[in-house]
């Protein structure tokens, strides 16, 4: 059946609900939602996405959006589709620009306004799995060697979007209902009883591929396509690594036999079995975990614990 809605993430869809002039409510909702009670934002602006260094030589970056509150308040909110070599770096490398664009010439005494960094990503850290492993939201703060926050003007939120599972019936916050609508809207044909408040009408009437002109609909299609590539890209890589875990098993399991031969006891036979089974579970766990795979996926794939997988 044919969609109605834009996949908001394409680069298109994304922008079109969250960056545009008319959709400042949504993506203030938005942020809301992820902020606590005493963080909340009354006025949006936003500014341009791209932002230069201070020189020639100075690298640029462009965001998906970019803004200030009332207060000056800088937020970058970026969607990421695939997992990248060095992804932590190059979010605390963007988080620099709203920093130091708010130096101030002549006298000057270096406060600053907070930044809050936003990363949607369609996929999961797997670094490996440590504390809080499984879940949605993560947020960082710079902390001291006794966990206490060190700065609290400079915020990293990532929102792990595949560990998302809840149903509509199990919506309980107004986070969980975007994370809802983020992952689900593409497939909806109507309006959901529970997103029929101004806000979300506004969302879906802003994601209706009904509403799009002629060129804007070549744009979707175009970033449509560049999304699905590389969908089909990661999705090769992970079956690559499973047939090599798989590979690597029966080689394993051949090698077990050949021991089996060689022991004179029935013992020394279930010994060689258990260990070779083991390291086996081990390496097809730290193959599927360089392939991106979650970490409740590999669990149950291996059957090893969350603590054993962290210790590989």
């Amino acid at each position: 059946m044919r969609a109605k809605y834009v996949d908001p993430f394409t680069d298109f869809g994304f922008k079109r609900i969250f960056g545009q002039e008319a959709s400042k409510p949504l993506l203030r909702d938005f942020l809301n939602s992820l902020l606590p009670p005493t963080a909340q934002i009354a006025e949006l602006t936003l500014q341009n996405n791209e932002r230069s260094g201070r020189s020639e030589a100075d690298r640029r970056a462009i965001f998906d959006v970019y803004c200030h509150n009332e207060k000056g308040e800088r937020f970058i909110v970026e969607l990421q589709k695939a997992k990248q070599n060095n992804f932590k770096d190059r979010t605390v490398f963007y988080s620099t620009f709203p920093i130091s664009e708010q130096a101030q010439t002549g006298t000057w005494a270096f406060e600053l306004k907070a930044v809050y960094c936003v990363g949607i990503l369609d996929f999961v850290f797997n670094d490996p799995p440590t504390a809080g492993a499984g879940e949605v939201f993560h947020e960082v703060k710079l902390k001291n060697q006794h966990g206490q926050v060190f700065y609290d003007k400079l915020t990293y939120i990532y929102l792990e979007m595949p560990n998302f599972h809840k149903t509509e019936e199990q919506l309980e916050t107004r986070l969980d209902q975007w994370l809802y609508f983020l992952k689900h809207v593409e497939a909806q044909e109507a309006i959901p009883h529970l997103f029929r408040d101004a806000i979300f009408t506004q969302a879906f009437e802003t994601a209706a591929l009904a509403r799009l002109t002629r060129d804007e609909w070549t744009d979707y299609e175009r970033s449509l396509k560049y999304y699905r590539d590389n969908i089909n890209t990661r999705e090769y890589a992970i079956q690559e690594a499973v047939k090599e875990a798989v590979k690597e098993a029966v080689e394993a399991a051949n090698e077990v036999a050949k021991e089996a031969e060689k022991a004179a006891v029935g013992e020394a036979v279930e010994q060689t079995t258990e260990k070779v089974r083991t390291e086996t579970l081990r390496q097809t766990a730290r193959t599927m975990r360089e392939a991106g795979l979650a970490p409740n996926l590999i669990i149950q794939v291996t059957g090893l614990s969350a603590d054993e997988i962290a210790a590989l």
